[in-house]
């Protein structure tokens, strides 16, 4: 098997000998527009995790948590998880974590005790007041290629995106699944036994 790294024009090239003649009709501008959003958010992601994150200790997923208690201030569990567009499971085990380093504080909801809120810690202060510049410094690096026009457009292009599919992905997905519920995710290993 071949390694390493494939530009996206070699990619295209691949998956267009792969399904040139599929009976579906390929949308390869869609295709490559979907491609592209996966690949930028995964290398800067991991960009970000293996530079400026690195020295704090903190995922990307992490960091988001933080900043979205940092702007925002105090708020409900539920609102952090919408707010840093990750799952209310996902967002307990990460809350654990940094509860656990002293960066974050959970309490219940004084008028509703079914609820929990969030907020930072003087530490947990301290850190994003620390890691934040560091952290636009590289927003500022790895979009240093566009014009400032150019990261606005493609900033409200992103925007469209996920109105899409915040609007109307729901809808579409039950279409898709004639009206049923989405089975559970799994993990992609086989079910023993």
């Amino acid at each position: 098997m071949e390694s390493g790294h494939r530009s996206l024009a070699d990619t295209e090239k691949a998956v267009q000998a792969r399904l040139g003649d599929t009976p579906v009709p390929v949308c390869h501008e869609r295709m490559a527009a979907v491609a592209s959003i996966y690949r930028a958010a995964a290398a800067v992601r991991q960009y970000f995790e293996n530079s400026v994150l690195r020295d704090a200790e903190l995922t990307w997923t992490s960091f988001v948590v933080l900043w979205v208690v940092w702007i925002w201030g105090e708020r409900e569990t539920r609102r952090v998880a919408e707010d840093a567009g990750i799952s209310k499971g996902t967002l307990t085990g990460v809350a654990r974590t940094l509860q656990g380093r002293g960066l974050l504080e959970r309490k219940t909801h004084p008028a509703d005790g079914r609820l929990a809120l969030l907020s930072l810690t003087p530490e947990g202060e301290r850190l994003m007041i620390r890691v934040f510049p560091e952290f636009h410094t590289e927003e500022a690096f790895v979009t240093e290629a566009l014009s400032d026009d150019e990261a606005l457009d493609l900033a409200d292009l992103l925007g469209r995106i996920v109105l899409q599919v915040e609007s109307r992905g729901a809808d579409r997905r039950l279409e898709l699944l004639d009206g049923q519920d989405p089975r559970p995710r799994r993990s992609g290993r086989r079910a023993k036994g």
